[in-house]
């Protein structure tokens, strides 16, 4: 658990799966992915280390604000299916595919996804990396580190999207993530707009 503190406990709707992907997989993937021109991310008035690529659903992460944004390109469709699939959602309910690439160095602080978002399901790339979890504070305060292996899954759902925090530190070697989020009722309505399709080839 290295220098958390806290009682050892694991958040309920935590999900780990791995081995989601092939090598093969994870290759084509990263290739496809070092072609994208990626994105800064600023957080008040602070610019982070990360850089991201939106499609769908675009968060606005100064604002806070969600709105129709590029359409997920067909090269995503395959492991998006597969994603959903560990949802047991149809594929369309995942409204947003964010790409983030992590440069040796970067990392995401303490947080918990924008209230427009729901289920959440990452798939890790590159270098592994372990990703971190916390509940409450002082003698109350739960915690649970998942190490993400390169080319698994995880699956954030009920509490431990809704309550937990989690955050990633600062890693060592590159690594590159795909995050496919749902977004909550009322913000999904409100995004009815072409979010489908896309050229390019599809990963197999």
């Amino acid at each position: 658990m290295g220098r958390m503190r806290g009682v050892v406990e694991e958040p309920a709707g935590l999900r780990y799966v791995p081995d989601f992907l092939t090598q093969a997989q994870e290759e084509w993937l990263l290739a496809r992915l070092t072609e994208l021109e990626y994105g800064e991310v600023r957080m008040h008035g602070q610019v982070a280390r990360r850089v991201v690529r939106h499609y769908g659903a675009s968060y606005h992460f100064e604002t806070g604000s969600v709105t129709p944004g590029e359409p997920i390109p067909d090269w995503l469709q395959p492991v998006r299916e597969r994603c959903a699939a560990l949802l047991e959602r149809p594929t369309a309910d995942l409204a947003e595919a964010l790409a983030t690439y992590y440069p040796p160095g970067a990392s995401i602080g303490w947080h918990r996804d924008a209230p427009a978002f729901g289920d959440v399901v990452g798939v890790s790339l590159g270098s592994p990396s372990p990703m971190r979890f916390q509940l409450g504070k002082g003698d109350e305060r739960r915690v649970w580190e998942q190490w993400l292996e390169p080319r698994s899954a995880y699956v954030l759902a009920g509490p431990v999207r809704t309550r937990w925090q989690h955050h990633i530190p600062a890693v060592r070697e590159p690594r590159s993530s795909l995050t496919f989020r749902t977004l909550r009722r009322g913000f999904a309505e409100r995004m009815r707009s072409p979010a489908e399709g896309g050229g390019g080839d599809r990963v197999g």
